[in-house]
């Protein structure tokens, strides 16, 4: 039942080239960053991430598509990060970007033993028809595209079909945890972090403030620790290093 690993270097010990990583956050809120800097120091490349988005220049998952780390990234939105359009647009990475609903409710399918739902949502556009650009060529044509989805109608609406998402590893931040392995998330930070935890079959957390078991309520646990199977503890100086994506502030 202990699940506390001394270091995210050593939660991440076994990790090898081509593996898949669902990771928390959105923009720099609730990023794992501590555990993205060890993934990053452990030297694995040919990585797929199922993500929000890939972090920006520079901090998050921005630090492992810079070192050409990623091959593959299923998310929502590019962003600002411009490494990361750049990559995609030069044929080194495969995108597949979808509506960010269905990328939540694909993590959570996942992680409930759903292999696939029909939503509405991509409906009549190259989401559901296919033709999105996952890579492009270096001459700038589309290397390989998305294929068209199944369709089916319930209750007079069109629905496409989504399948599930599965990975390797999970990766996620929590405000507090314990050594079993609940998890209690701050505010926007819980964003993806919950849907994520449940999606990898290894789901490694790292908590910013670790008690014992039976101290949290219950009620206010947010992830159960059946979906979690290693915590690290961070340092004061790692919680404490937040960053900000866009700092944004008025005139006097």
């Amino acid at each position: 039942m202990d699940k506390q690993v001394a270091t995210a270097a050593e939660a991440l010990a076994d990790v090898t080239d081509g593996r898949s990583f669902a990771v928390g956050g959105f923009g720099l809120s609730g990023v794992p960053e501590v555990l993205i800097g060890a993934l990053y120091q452990s030297g694995a490349a040919d990585l797929t991430i199922v993500s929000n988005n890939c972090g920006v220049d520079g901090r998050g998952l921005g630090v492992l598509l810079a070192a050409g780390r990623i091959s593959r990234v299923t998310g929502s939105y590019i962003g600002d990060n411009k490494e990361f359009a750049r990559q995609y647009l030069a044929g080194e990475l495969e995108v597949e970007l979808i509506p960010q609903g269905t990328l939540a409710e694909r993590l959570r399918a996942g992680g409930s033993g759903i292999p696939a739902f029909f939503t509405p949502a991509g409906v009549g556009t190259p989401v559901a028809e296919g033709g999105l650009p996952w890579r492009y060529a270096a001459d700038g044509s589309v290397a390989v595209a998305s294929p068209p989805k199944e369709t089916r109608v319930f209750d007079g609406v069109e629905h496409v079909l989504e399948h599930a998402v599965r990975t390797d590893y999970a990766l996620v931040r929590a405000a507090r945890g314990d050594r079993h392995g609940n998890l209690v998330f701050h505010r926007a930070a819980r964003n993806f972090n919950p849907l994520a935890a449940m999606a990898g079959r290894i789901t490694v957390a790292e908590v910013e403030e670790l008690v014992e078991p039976g101290e949290l309520d219950p009620d206010e646990v947010h992830l159960p620790g059946v979906f979690v199977q290693r915590v690290v503890a961070l340092t004061p100086e790692q919680a404490a290093d937040k960053g900000i994506e866009k700092r944004t502030v008025r005139e006097r």
